[in-house]
């Protein structure tokens, strides 16, 4: 059951879709969906459906509010196009990750009003992957389980690379890296392997083999079925032990 909301952040309204379980048991857990690049489209919100028919609530927020209306991008074509990808990048670059980690309070808080109880997760695609580990560090106190699938530059130069902030992570954390990720380079992979170490943090890191920058969303070019059913796999096994 899916259903359109406005959340009140410090900077305006984010729309936002509310995902719940058709048979709702007494205590449902919340997850926030990262989106990736492409914005809130019905790919994700399929995938928010899978999530919740595990018994979780599910929040798909648009974290491109702070630029005004746009319609969602289509993944196949949206870098291709040069007037689309012109847009998408500088709606990227003006989505920083403090921006967003600044609105997780907002989105916990809406996921409280839709009936979750308890300890969160998050999940994020692409470039949602580096916000939900930004997420955990952020709320540690709250997010109990952070994934991150294709996520890039999630332990680059920035000085808000997520790695920085590891040793303030204290949710279990999976990292499905593609096997080729121009975003997600093995150097980035030792990188964050080493932070969450030494920051204390119960994790996992695997690398997909032969998958590519996307290959879990159903709409992107380099989909994979089979490659996303184990993605489904090992992020309904974390919700279940880690919440």
């Amino acid at each position: 059951m899916k259903h359109d909301i406005e959340i009140k952040t410090a900077d305006g309204t984010a729309r936002a879709a509310v995902i719940k379980p058709e048979n709702r048991a007494a205590t449902v857990k919340g997850v926030v969906m990262y989106m990736d690049a492409f914005g809130p489209r019905q790919a994700l919100y399929d995938m928010g459906r899978r999530i919740a028919d595990a018994g979780h609530i599910v929040l798909v927020p648009d974290l491109y509010y702070r630029s005004g209306p746009y319609e969602p991008f289509n993944a196949k074509t949206a870098f291709s196009d040069e007037s689309t990808k012109t847009k998408l990048r500088s709606m990227m670059q003006a989505t920083t990750q403090e921006l967003t980690a600044r609105d997780g309070a907002a989105f916990i808080d809406a996921l409280e009003a839709a009936g979750a109880t308890g300890p969160i997760a998050v999940v994020g695609y692409c470039m949602g992957g580096a916000r939900a580990l930004t997420a955990a560090a952020r709320y540690p106190d709250r997010v109990k389980a952070a994934a991150s699938f294709h996520g890039g530059n999630l332990a680059s130069d920035a000085d808000d690379s997520p790695h920085r902030l590891a040793d303030k992570i204290k949710a279990r954390v999976y990292v499905g890296v593609a096997g080729v990720d121009n975003s997600f380079p093995p150097e980035q992979s030792g990188r964050l392997a080493e932070a969450l170490r030494s920051g204390g943090v119960d994790h996992t890191i695997e690398n997909y083999v032969g998958m590519a920058h996307g290959w879990a969303v159903p709409d992107h070019s380099v989909y994979n079925e089979q490659g996303s059913e184990r993605h489904f796999k090992r992020l309904l096994t974390l919700l279940e032990e880690a919440l």
